[in-house]
């Protein structure tokens, strides 16, 4: 699985022009499930996600995790991360998991996240969204299990 984080002081997401979910302070999240992927390693990735320590202390200094600050999730299922750009101009998705599996994979890991004491919230899988987010840092993280 592949995440990109981003920390925000607000996120949301539309799906035709209608608000399907907004957070505050916290991370949002895409997604990638690729093929083969487990829901073990759905709650490892949730894991590290949620105690990730990208949030600065008193000192500037990056020691909180989404936990020690009190933040919220919002996580975007993302197929285009799987792309393969190794040959020729247009991505290959072929390592992209099958949708109904994907599907399975992205709940769990937001199930996960929620489990760990985070609130998480999601869009709609599966569907063209737009993504409005404010970027704090900016800080942006790349993570792969």
């Amino acid at each position: 699985m592949k995440a990109v984080l981003q920390r925000v002081s607000q996120a949301r997401i539309t799906v035709e022009d209608t608000l399907v979910s907004e957070i505050g302070n916290g991370l949002f999240v895409l997604l990638g499930a690729q093929k083969g992927d487990t829901d073990e390693q759905a709650a490892v990735l949730a894991d590290k996600c949620v105690h990730l320590r990208i949030f600065e202390d008193e000192q500037d200094k990056f020691n909180l995790s989404i936990k020690d600050v009190g933040g919220e999730m919002l996580v975007a299922s993302q197929f285009t991360l799987c792309a393969d750009t190794s040959r020729g101009r247009r991505p290959s998705f072929a390592g992209a998991e099958e949708p109904e599996k994907a599907r399975i994979l992205y709940e769990r890991f937001i199930q996960a996240c929620q489990e760990r004491g985070v609130s998480t919230k999601g869009g709609i899988f599966g569907e063209r969204m737009v993504v409005c987010l404010d970027n704090r840092g900016p800080v942006t993280i790349i993570m792969e299990v």
